[in-house]
Formats: C-alpha cells, sequence, structure tokens
C-alpha cells in the first residue's frame, strides 16, 4: 500500500462534521504547513472543571494542572490531533522558555479561553494575532493537551549532549527496535517534542496544535501531525466500547480511570522506578504507531474468518469462548474437534494480560482516514496510543509477539512509531505566566 499523504493533504471528513462544514473548513490544515507567529500573552485562566446548564459535553472543561498530565486517564475524546516537533534551536534557555509558553497557552486552551490574553483581536492590528481565532466561538469541548519528550531531546544521534539533559535521560526512554514487518517512514517517526491535543469537537483539537505550532515558531518545527477520530478505546466505565475500523470492539480489556491501583501499578512512573529520572515520578511513557489497515482485503474476507482473527464475536464483542464482552477468555476451551475456541495465534489471544505476564497498558487509539489512492483502495487505519510505566516489559515484548505470529498482522502495515517521556503535571494553585511561571517538565530542568 502506497504511504498515507501528509494530514494537511488529506481534511478529515467525518458524519459528525456536517453539522457544521462551513465552520470547519480550516480543518483542511493540520498544523504541519501552518501560518506561525511568536507571541504570548499575558493574564490567567480558570481551570476549574464546569459544564454548561444543558449539561453539554462540548462544554466539558478538564483542569490543565495536577498530579498527572491531563489527557492520560481523562475519558477519551472523540478527536485527536497530534504533532511531534524537533528543536531547532540550540539554548537551553530557549528551550525552558518554550516549555513555559506552551503551558500558559495550554491553560488557557484547555479553559476554553484563546491561547493568549488580547485573544484574536485584542492585540495590536499592526502585528499578528496572538490567537488564530478559529475556535473563537467554540465551548472547550474537552480539549486536553499533553507533552512528552523524545530521547532525541536528551541525547542526538551522534550522542551529543544537546541541552545539558544527557545524565537525565531515564534508561527506558530509547528509540523502540525494528519489529517485524515493520515498514516505517522516518519522517512519520519519532521527534524531540510530542503534543497530544484530544476533544471532541475536531476544530478545537486542530486549534490547539496550531497555536503551540505558531508559538514554537523559531524554536521547534513539526516534524509530523496526525489527525485521529473515532476513539478506538475507552478509558472511563463511563463509555462503552468503541469499534476500530475493521468493525470489531476495540479495547475492552483496556485500563479505566476508576481502577486506580491497576493505574499506579501499569501507567505512573514512580520515583523508585529510575534513581536517575526521578523528575518523571507521576508521569509515564507513551507510545505510538501509525498502523495502516488494509482495508479492502479485510472486507472480502468470511465473516468466520474475521471472528478467528480477532478471537470474538463481531455483533457482541464476545470472546469465542462463549459469555458476553466483558467475560474473561478461556484459552483452555476447546471445540467437538479439540481445538481451542479462541485461536493461539489470534489477536486476543495474544494482546490479553494472562498471556503477557499480567502486563497491561492504557490505550488512546483512534482512526484515521484521508481519502483513496489512485487503486481506489483507502488510505485508513489505527492510530495506536498507550501509555506504560515500563514499555521494555509492557509494550515491546507483547509488540514483538504479535507482529510475528498474529493471525492480524496480514491486514496490518505499520508506518510510523515513536516513544516519549511523559513528565507529570503541573502543580495545582502553581503560577502560570509566560515569562516566570511553572512549565511542564519543569522538574527535568531543576
Amino acid at each position: 500500500m502506497s504511504d498515507v499523504p501528509e494530514a494537511h493533504d488529506a481534511p478529515d471528513r467525518s458524519p459528525d462534521q456536517a453539522r457544521a462544514v462551513s465552520r470547519r473548513a480550516m480543518l483542511g490544515m493540520t498544523g504541519a504547513g501552518l501560518a506561525l507567529g511568536l507571541g504570548a500573552g499575558l493574564g490567567g485562566a480558570a481551570l476549574t472543571r464546569t459544564r454548561s446548564a444543558g449539561g453539554a459535553e462540548s462544554a466539558q472543561v478538564y483542569p490543565f494542572t495536577g498530579v498527572h498530565q491531563a489527557g492520560i486517564d481523562t475519558p477519551a475524546q472523540d478527536r485527536l490531533h497530534m504533532a511531534a516537533f524537533d528543536v531547532v534551536a540550540t539554548s537551553r534557555d530557549d528551550l525552558v522558555d518554550l516549555l513555559r509558553r506552551w503551558t500558559y497557552a495550554a491553560s488557557r486552551m484547555t479553559a476554553g479561553l484563546p491561547a493568549a490574553e488580547s485573544g484574536t483581536t485584542g492585540g495590536s492590528y499592526h502585528a499578528p494575532p496572538e490567537d488564530t481565532g478559529e475556535a473563537a466561538d467554540l465551548p472547550a469541548a474537552g480539549l486536553t493537551i499533553t507533552f512528552g519528550f523524545g530521547p532525541s531531546l536528551f541525547t542526538a544521534a551522534d550522542g551529543t549532549d544537546r541541552f545539558g539533559l544527557a545524565s537525565r535521560q531515564p534508561a527506558l526512554l530509547t528509540d523502540l527496535p525494528h519489529f517485524p514487518a515493520d515498514a516505517l517512514i522516518d519522517a512519520k517517526c519519532g521527534g524531540d517534542l510530542v503534543v497530544q491535543a484530544c476533544a471532541d469537537d475536531p476544530q478545537v483539537a486542530v486549534h490547539a496544535i496550531r497555536n503551540l505550532a505558531r508559538i514554537g515558531f523559531g524554536t521547534v518545527s513539526v516534524r509530523w501531525s496526525q489527525l485521529g477520530y473515532g476513539r478506538t478505546s475507552s478509558t472511563s466505565t463511563s463509555q462503552s466500547t468503541p469499534r476500530n475500523l475493521f468493525g470489531f470492539k476495540d479495547g475492552t480489556a483496556n485500563l479505566k480511570a476508576e481502577s486506580p491501583a491497576l493505574l499506579e501499578k501499569h501507567v505512573w512512573v514512580d520515583a523508585q522506578d529510575d534513581p536517575g529520572a526521578t523528575w518523571l515520578a507521576g508521569g509515564s511513557y507513551l507510545v505510538a504507531r501509525r498502523i495502516n489497515m488494509t482495508i479492502e482485503t479485510w472486507d472480502r474476507q468470511a465473516l468466520s474468518e474475521q471472528e478467528t482473527v480477532i478471537g470474538r464475536t463481531k455483533d457482541s464483542g464476545a470472546p469465542l469462548s462463549g459469555g458476553e464482552e466483558f467475560t474473561d477468555p478461556d484459552f483452555a476451551r476447546v471445540g467437538r474437534d479439540g481445538v481451542p475456541l479462541i485461536a493461539v495465534d489470534s489477536h486476543v489471544a495474544l494482546t490479553h494480560p494472562d498471556q503477557n505476564d499480567g502486563n497491561q497498558m492504557l490505550r488512546r487509539g483512534y482512526n484515521f482516514t484521508y481519502g483513496s489512492d489512485g487503486l481506489g483502495r483507502l488510505y485508513a487505519g489505527l492510530f495506536f496510543l498507550a501509555y506504560v510505566r515500563n514499555p521494555a516489559t509492557q509494550y515491546i515484548p507483547m509488540q514483538n509477539r504479535i507482529a510475528r505470529d498474529d493471525l492480524l498482522s496480514e491486514y496490518l502495515k505499520h508506518t510510523g512509531s515513536g516513544i516519549w517521556a511523559v513528565p507529570p503535571g503541573v502543580s495545582p494553585g502553581s503560577v502560570l505566566d509566560p515569562e516566570t511561571g511553572a512549565y511542564i517538565g519543569e522538574s527535568l530542568f531543576a
């Protein structure tokens, strides 16, 4: 399959957007080729969680400050805009200044406010606005903005200690290995910094990345960006299990926010995990994989074949060993022919915690579709996102196994990959100011 084109060449056009197509014409741009400008305003933002009088989900506001960054165990929103950045500045002070200005702008945008106090029209008439304006009439839409640091931020490919951070690089923060059958495109992998914006309105998510890229002009450049729609997992028991583009329920066994003990065990980094990187305590590791799906080949398979490959029924999502969606799979149960009802090389069998030493991960993936190629095939797939406490035990062994043995791999092509250390959140009550305020990752630079 040909490579999926740049996100800004392929507008996201889901049915949900039909209600406001004219208002969302800007979605043809994703931020990879944004009009950039410098600027950060002054003032504060209301960071409390609120709802509109009618309880509309689009009015949801999640606090920006907290022990952990929002956008990890936050109930997964419906839309994603993610961008990876390369730092082009060479000064540590410039990097810190960017993180401080990004933190301030993010705190405002997640509260439903413009990226700067002057907004779209409150600044000089003879200077670029400090907010691009396409979200000016929209509510916060549950926006969360999550930041991560890649291995290359600490140590360059040639071993250079770019910003005096090499001694504080977490031991687990190393580039993911090349897994079997990977078809990675370098321009779609890695990045010094990553920003994940999730919201229930696509224009709100795009606005967030667009303005952070604008603020970062001269300090960072966009390496790649990704639009996503239709979450492919649930991170709260209040959410139903969604379906991926193969039509199956996805993420049934995903970790949930309502299980804090499991999150402590599998997601949040502890200060004792790495004595050389205690600054990451309360944070996590983010793994991203861009997975193209061979939709047409899948669509020509019999239902029996599809269910065998997945290991679950297509209608209810129940395991083939019986029961309902949330019934634990019984991998030992066999049919009359003595063959296991759940194939040993099915996706469920190879990814279930019971088959992976009890390891679990918190998934936040999204579907993507970018139209069709010259042969009429869909540019579509899954943008896989997972948060883990230890990628060396929770992700890498499992991915090696499924890439080699999973029946589903026949219908997948991995084209993008990345890993980032996601620092803890900014402490509640901190002063957020673009010049001198607290900022994401401050403990790393202390």
